[in-house]
């Protein structure tokens, strides 16, 4: 009798040890799930907000781009007021070479567009209108392309090429410089003999306007 107690007792022991270990393990298993759950959830929460914080810098800096971005408006109204800052604003040589035909008539010759060559543009050249003229004729100048950071400005007679072409760009630094232009100053059918003449008039005239806008 005695040593049938004893086997049950020596039963429910290890009966409880295995049910205690089970316990342990089961509770240890569940700490170590929420231990990875709980990490899983920092890591995610964290890309998140780096994340945010990525976006939100990109947008803060796109905006302080816009900020620093030249209006072109107050660039015109400067650009046509001062003849200093007008030359400091063109990208000579320009785009463009000024092309002339040989006196011959038989073949072309281009030169560069260099800051001596350039007529200084004041604000009614550069004012949106059109004005018919007793003749007949109509005068159009408007901007033909008038985009946030490229601007084309056109004025001429309808139906005739035009006279004036001035092509503006917002670069890198933000500020707006003109790139390319054609003038009739040098039209295609000015004689190659008659360029150095040509050039010293729009000199004398430059100089008249530096003389009311310096």
């Amino acid at each position: 009798m005695k040593e049938s107690v004893s086997k049950r007792k020596k039963y429910q022991i290890c009966h409880y040890l295995c049910t205690l270990n089970e316990h342990l393990i089961y509770n240890y298993f569940m700490k170590a799930k929420r231990f990875v759950f709980c990490l899983l959830v920092v890591t995610l929460l964290t890309g998140v907000s780096l994340i945010s914080c990525g976006n939100s810098s990109k947008a803060k800096a796109d905006k302080e781009v816009m900020a620093g971005e030249e209006n072109f408006t107050a660039f015109l109204q400067k650009f046509t007021s001062s003849a200093a800052f007008q030359y400091t604003r063109i990208k000579f040589p320009l785009k463009t070479p000024i092309t002339l035909m040989t006196d011959d008539g038989n073949s072309e010759q281009t030169f560069p567009f260099t800051k001596e060559k350039w007529p200084l543009l004041d604000s009614e050249t550069l004012k949106e209108e059109r004005i018919t003229q007793e003749e007949g004729g109509i005068y159009v100048s408007r901007f033909t392309l008038n985009e946030p950071k490229h601007k084309i400005f056109e004025a001429g007679y309808e139906e005739s090429e035009n006279d004036l072409r001035v092509e503006f760009e917002l670069l890198a630094d933000g500020k707006w410089y003109v790139t390319d232009c054609y003038t009739g100053w040098y039209g295609y059918d000015l004689p190659i003999s008659e360029l150095k003449q040509t050039i010293e008039q729009v000199q004398e005239d430059n100089a008249t306007f530096k003389e009311m806008n310096p």
